[in-house]
């Protein structure tokens, strides 16, 4: 009968494809959208297994208490500020409108008041290219330019963490402790190197493919893997 392919097991519900969401510590966003300037406090600095940076809980003085990714360079007990008039210091909120061209930032939002969408990540920064009554032009990490709305909010700086990609795992117990504190299925085997039994590609002494890579158009659900076969071929008729 053969068994499911990792495709049709996912969603499944089971524990081995669930987020361990009770061992995060909460949502990262931004606070309530205000044009005043509201001061905060860092009181304290944590490690989160759901994000890959480290996290600083800022409290306002409006009594809101957040999360946020830490930028580089700063610590416990320094003052950040958020609002439409706040400076250009490390940490601090603004909106796009207000910050000027080759600033680095991060956390930004796709809409206002979202709390934040964009440039997540250890070490990532985006940098504002040109501004526009109606929109902002910012470069994103993977040098892809984007749009956004000029009320839309971002935090001054670079993401702490930056080196977390360059230190090697070295073995794969490593990489085995790494993969399920985060419960991710690893490792990841190629279909071509399974058994018949396992995968449409597996067999032929595991070293090369029994069958074309090009999925038939009306395959069931996991035998339409590899190539999936196009809409339509052929030049276009006018």
């Amino acid at each position: 009968m053969g068994k499911n392919l990792i495709q049709q097991k996912r969603g499944k519900g089971s524990p081995r494809y669930r987020a361990p969401s009770f061992k995060y510590k909460g949502k990262v966003s931004h606070a309530r959208y205000t044009k005043e300037n509201v001061d905060g406090e860092i009181i304290d600095l944590i490690s989160c297994p759901g994000h890959s940076s480290p996290l600083m809980i800022v409290k306002y003085k409006n009594d809101e208490e957040v999360l946020i990714q830490a930028p580089e360079g700063v610590r416990v007990g320094e003052h950040v500020e958020i609002g439409d008039k706040a400076k250009l210091k490390t940490g601090n909120v603004l909106p796009l409108k207000n910050i000027p061209e080759g600033t680095a930032i991060y956390n930004i939002e796709g809409n206002p008041g979202d709390g934040g969408k964009f440039v997540r990540t250890s070490g990532a920064f985006a940098k504002i290219v040109s501004k526009f009554k109606s929109k902002i032009v910012v470069q994103l990490p993977s040098n892809k330019k984007r749009e956004f709305i000029p009320e839309c909010r971002a935090i001054i700086g670079v993401i702490a963490g930056s080196g977390r990609k360059e230190k090697p795992f070295l073995k794969a117990g490593t990489k085995y402790y790494a993969m399920k504190a985060k419960n991710k299925l690893w490792p990841i085997v190629s279909g071509t190197s399974m058994n018949s039994v396992s995968h449409p590609f597996g067999g032929s002494s595991s070293s090369s493919k029994g069958r074309p890579t090009q999925s038939p158009r009306n395959a069931p659900p996991g035998r339409k893997v590899g190539k999936i076969a196009p809409r339509r071929t052929g030049r276009k008729k006018r």
